[in-house]
């Protein structure tokens, strides 16, 4: 399901109704959490969280028009949708996600490389989601970022 907004409150706006207060509060708490120096945004038809340009020039490899992607969230079709790149890119924070949600919500994870799908709005884990948000820097996704992409490379 895509939603055509031009900023995320708009997006949140076109968000169905029985998962707009559920995705309002995951947006929140995001932004509540979300170190200095991310910016939001729309991209990828989704609301991102984006290392912007004026701190990463180079931007994303794939198009460097666009800056630097970090988190995203989406209301797709059967689910609420948290991309996190930071899972995608390091073990050590995918491994510690997958064991704080063991321990703490009773429902099974339902995750893809970097997408966690929260099919029930009423299990989403917020104060977990806070503290994986919290967990890298701007300047840590950068070096994280390079080391992905120059390691890619070399294959």
């Amino acid at each position: 399901m895509k939603i055509d907004a031009e900023s995320p409150d708009e997006y949140v706006s076109k968000v169905p109704e029985e998962r707009k207060e559920a995705f309002s509060r995951l947006r929140n708490t995001i932004r509540d959490h979300l170190p200095d120096g991310f910016e939001e945004t729309i991209n990828y038809g989704m609301i991102g969280y984006v290392v912007p340009h004026s701190t990463y020039p180079d931007g994303y490899h794939v198009d460097p028009t666009l800056p630097l992607p970090f988190i995203n969230i989406a209301s797709q079709k059967n689910f609420i949708a948290l991309y996190h790149s930071g899972i995608y890119a390091d073990k050590e924070t995918e491994e510690w996600f997958r064991n704080e949600y063991a321990t703490r919500v009773s429902t099974k994870l339902d995750m893809g490389k970097s997408c966690i799908r929260f099919k029930n709005p009423d299990k989403i884990p917020f104060d977990l989601i806070g503290e994986l948000v919290e967990k890298i820097t701007p300047e840590q996704w950068i070096a994280l970022y390079e080391n992905v992409v120059k390691d890619h490379r070399k294959k």
